[in-house]
């Protein structure tokens, strides 16, 4: 029962993120002609810092690697069914990680769904400034990284913390037992 409410918490998460990553996509691929841009009535002015548009990747996140779709078909079951193996093994109490691995788990199928249903091509739709166009699963891969890397940093701090503390104990602890065994 342990594992499936572990297994629940996984599944919501990135099933969320997926109907969120495919239904933005799909609301793109039915209304913004393929390299067209939108921008809400009046906002004209934030064009060149944020704006929606529809461009298609068959490379990874943020456009890297273009023409790499088996790879990256591949590379996505793989890093899913590692996830879905190795989230067994983390600790309930593992907050950081176990949002990190749903998050990055929903992104790598957002983009494995598009990768399979048109023909290795992923549609990439927010465009802020110059960076790279993305997508919501694109976005989750990366939030859920810098989550990781957080919860990494915050375990060390625990840990360096605990380790303190346990050797302040063992320093109180050894002079007393030495007055109990001068005692008996």
């Amino acid at each position: 029962m342990k594992a499936t409410k572990n297994y629940l918490f996984l599944f919501a998460i990135a099933g969320a993120i997926l109907a969120l990553d495919q239904w933005t996509k799909n609301l793109v691929r039915a209304n913004i002609p393929l390299g067209g841009t939108w921008l809400p009535e009046g906002w004209e002015n934030l064009a060149s810092y944020a704006r929606i548009v529809h461009w298609e990747n068959s490379g990874a996140a943020f456009g890297l690697f273009q023409n790499g779709a088996l790879v990256f078909t591949i590379l996505a079951f793989i890093v899913s069914a590692a996830i879905i193996w190795f989230y067994r093994e983390i600790e309930p109490s593992d907050w950081f990680l176990r949002l990190a691995l749903a998050m990055q788990l929903g992104g790598a199928v957002g983009n494995l769904t598009d990768r399979l249903f048109f023909d290795g091509v992923v549609t990439d739709m927010i465009s802020v400034g110059t960076f790279a166009v993305f997508n919501v699963a694109d976005a989750s891969i990366s939030v859920g990284t810098v989550i990781m890397l957080i919860g990494v940093w915050v375990m060390e701090k625990r840990e360096k913390q605990a380790k303190i503390e346990n050797e302040a104990e063992d320093e109180d602890v050894a002079p007393h037992v030495g007055i109990e065994e001068s005692l008996r």
